[in-house]
């Protein structure tokens, strides 16, 4: 390549019938002025080209990274939701066997209260018999020993001689507050 010192100190020969001198010098130094030009251009274009392919070289690194990073965001965001629909059955499967359970219990504790039920009934039922037999057993005990306790008043009343009239009077109440303890009896049965 023809630097600018090459073209300064370019010597021509001369021949006979050559170019005049200081036309060439003229043009030479319009040359070199351009070329010198041109050389600056040419520099400043290759260094601009290198920033250029430096910036392109980063750009494409980062361009990677940005694909690598975008890449791994989307694998990450596939794994958490995997994971997370994963954890989303696992929960649905763990609510669905403690409703289950509870069912179940409420079932058991549901039947077995029927069953205490029906057995505490049973034996109201078979407390209130027992009791009414007692009641009625004991009525008739009454009926029976008040009957014979009257009879053997009777009989004792007979024999005994004639009373006075307060007398009879005082007979006559105690004979209505049998009667009235009799239908007492009867209104308790």
């Amino acid at each position: 390549m023809i630097t600018l010192s090459d073209i300064e100190t370019k010597e021509f020969s001369r021949g006979m019938r050559g170019y005049k001198e200081e036309e060439v010098d003229e043009f030479l130094n319009v040359l070199i002025v351009e070329f010198d030009s041109l050389m600056r251009e040419n520099k400043a274009l290759r260094e601009e080209n290198e920033r250029i392919k430096a910036e392109i070289e980063g750009s494409k690194a980062s361009e990677e990274q940005v694909y690598t990073t975008l890449e791994t965001a989307r694998k990450l965001m596939t794994e958490i939701s995997t994971s997370a629909e994963k954890r989303a059955e696992l929960l649905l499967k763990n609510a669905q066997l403690d409703a289950e359970i509870i069912i179940r219990e409420a079932k058991e504790s549901s039947e077995r209260f029927a069953s205490e039920s029906a057995s505490i009934k049973a034996r109201v039922t078979n407390l209130r018999e027992r009791f009414r037999n007692l009641l009625e057993d004991e009525m008739d005990r009454f009926d029976t020993l008040s009957k014979e306790i009257f009879e053997e008043a009777d009989d004792i009343i007979a024999e005994l001689p004639e009373l006075d009239d307060s007398e009879e009077e005082k007979v006559s109440a105690a004979a209505e507050e049998e009667q009235d303890m009799s239908k007492t009896m009867i209104n308790i049965r």
